[in-house]
């Protein structure tokens, strides 16, 4: 059988997900059904929230699938009435055998990691944290443990120094189309060699767990570069955070987006502000100064450091804990 013949269920839920789904249509494959999560309110008006799989299925007029439960009888019937051949997943919830074992190439998974390394659900982020100057992404047939299925291809790519999770997303986001297609075809002919995981050190790798606001937490007495990839890994989004103090008093929160590290000999404590009331704006460090570029205020938007200083006049007054 032609790849371009295969009946393909594609399962996604963001837009990481979205430029895969929409390259399989735009090059002819014969996507026959759609499945993502169930719609549901999301933010301060509680407005009914669509995923961006969902809408991008619609925009395509492709049918669509949103199961609350993937062991449900009525969503496994309806999986066995599209007769698929091929599973794809990229970024879902995790799947039953009896889901991902029901096409009969089986189904395959895009994950944004150089597997064995970094699996689960912030790859993307733990890497650049970790301060590596490379990532990739993989495509692996779905087994029943978690990211540790035999792999079918992988890409690899630089994490450049100017690189935060934003800017890497989007270049892993587009490679994986490519990826995505090419392990298609792979499958269709079964033209390739399937490299197993099951003999890795598990002793040897990184993990990549989901991350919480807790977790982005910056620790000021780090030396700079740690706090550089700290917050180019999570940068826009979730987006570091440090807590600020004024005097003995909890004065709130700030997200940082953008810093610069500079090793220098200071005398101050870690977390101590210094500011020139114009543009500058510097955090000492454990080795040097963080040079601040962007952040936001809890409750406000993302400024520079110059049109935050026009309403911060006291800067230099609060610490960072």
């Amino acid at each position: 059988m032609q790849a371009k013949d295969l009946r393909i269920v594609f399962m996604g839920t963001p837009e990481f997900a979205v430029a895969s789904l929409k390259r399989l249509v735009a090059d002819g494959y014969n996507v026959v059904a759609v499945v993502t999560t169930p719609d549901k309110p999301a933010g301060r008006g509680q407005k009914i929230h669509e995923s961006d799989v969902k809408v991008a299925a619609r925009e395509l007029g492709l049918p669509i699938l949103q199961p609350e439960k993937l062991k449900d009888p009525e969503f496994v019937e309806a999986m066995r009435a599209l007769n698929p051949d091929l599973g794809i997943v990229i970024a879902f919830r995790m799947l039953p055998e009896i889901i991902w074992g029901m096409p009969r190439l089986g189904t395959f998974n895009l994950h944004a990691s150089l597997l064995p390394q970094y699996r689960g659900a912030a790859p993307i982020n733990w890497a650049i944290i970790n301060g590596e100057t490379e990532s990739g992404i993989t495509t692996f047939l779905l087994n029943h443990e978690i990211d540790k299925g035999a792999i079918v291809g992988q890409q690899r790519m630089s994490i450049l120094p100017e690189d935060n999770v934003g800017t890497l997303y989007d270049k892993l986001m587009l490679a994986g189309c490519d990826l995505v297609v090419d392990t298609v075809e792979k499958l269709a002919t079964g033209d390739f060699t399937a490299v197993e995981q099951m003999d890795v050190d598990e002793a040897t790798l990184k993990p990549a767990p989901k991350i919480f606001k807790d977790d982005c937490h910056i620790d000021w007495s780090w030396n700079g570069e740690r706090i550089v990839n700290f917050v180019r890994g999570l940068s826009p989004y979730p987006a570091a955070w440090g807590a600020l103090v004024k005097g003995d008093a909890e004065a709130g929160s700030a997200k940082i987006f953008e810093v610069e590290f500079e090793a220098k000999s200071v005398g101050s404590t870690p977390g101590t502000i210094s500011s020139d009331g114009r543009e500058k704006i510097e955090v000492a460090c454990a080795d040097g100064i963080i040079h601040i570029h962007s952040m936001q205020m809890a409750g406000k938007r993302r400024m520079t450091n110059k049109e935050l200083l026009l309403g911060l006049r006291d800067i230099e007054e609060y610490k960072f804990v």
